[in-house]
């Protein structure tokens, strides 16, 4: 089991959008998609851009900088079949969104 984290309030992600936060010492992105949160390592490996500022179109982010896109439910590239993200589990509480991380 891993370090749950409470990574925002339950206002700071709107439906159909995504935000950047930090999380012991990685950078976060949570997406809301259909009433659900997820959570990806936001470092694209591409290039270092930063995924939680991409632009969300249903379960897909596109990286700002050089538009690698990602399924933000799975983290699976979306057209490198070999190349799937880290992702994180998410639970929402009365007094937030937490995010697990694993153990360093």
């Amino acid at each position: 089991m891993g370090n749950k984290i409470r990574i925002a309030d339950l206002t700071a992600v709107p439906e159909g959008q995504a935000a950047e936060f930090v999380a012991e010492d990685r950078i976060i992105a949570l997406f809301h998609v259909d009433g659900t949160y997820y959570a990806m390592d936001g470092v694209c490996p591409h290039a270092g851009g930063p995924l939680g500022e991409g632009t969300l179109t249903g379960n897909v982010v596109t990286c700002p900088w050089h538009g690698w896109q990602f399924d933000v439910t799975t983290g699976q590239h979306c057209l490198n079949e070999r190349l799937c993200h880290p992702t994180y589990p998410v639970s929402v509480e009365e007094d937030g969104i937490y995010i697990e991380l694993p153990e360093s």
